[in-house]
C-alpha cells in the first residue's frame, strides 16, 4: 500500500498493549521497525505492536514517534488519544521569582 492509501491505525489494544491496525507497506514496515515495533507472525498476517511491559510513558512517546514519522512519510495516521505523551503539568517555583525591571509610574503632566 502506497502513502495515501488505507489508513494506519495505532492503537491501545483490549489487553493494555500498543498495535498497529491496517495496510502496512514495506516502508511502512521499516519505519515502524525503526520507532520500536515488533512483527510478530499470526493466523491473519503479522502482529505489529509495542514489545510489554516498557511502561506507559515509552510507549506513548514510541507510538508518537512512529505516528509523526508515518504522517511525515505521507500515511494517512489514526494515532489514539491516550497513546499522546501528556504535557507536563505545570511546575511551582521552589523560591520566588527574581524582580524583574519594570517601567515607572506615570506622572501627572507638569504645568
Amino acid at each position: 500500500m502506497s502513502p495515501g492509501g488505507e489508513q494506519i491505525r495505532i492503537v491501545r489494544g483490549l489487553g493494555g498493549e500498543v498495535e498497529v491496525t491496517g495496510a502496512v507497506d514495506a516502508f511502512a514496515r521499516e519505519i515502524l521497525l525503526r520507532a520500536g515495533f515488533l512483527f510478530q507472525p499470526s493466523l491473519r498476517g503479522h502482529w505489529i505492536r509495542l514489545p510489554f511491559d516498557l511502561g506507559q510513558k515509552w510507549e506513548n512517546e514510541h507510538a508518537t514517534w512512529a505516528a509523526d514519522m508515518l504522517t511525515a512519510a505521507r500515511y494517512p495516521v489514526h494515532l489514539d488519544a491516550d497513546l499522546r505523551p501528556r504535557p507536563p503539568g505545570p511546575v511551582t517555583p521552589s523560591r520566588p521569582p527574581a524582580m524583574t525591571a519594570q517601567a515607572p509610574p506615570s506622572r501627572p503632566p507638569h504645568r
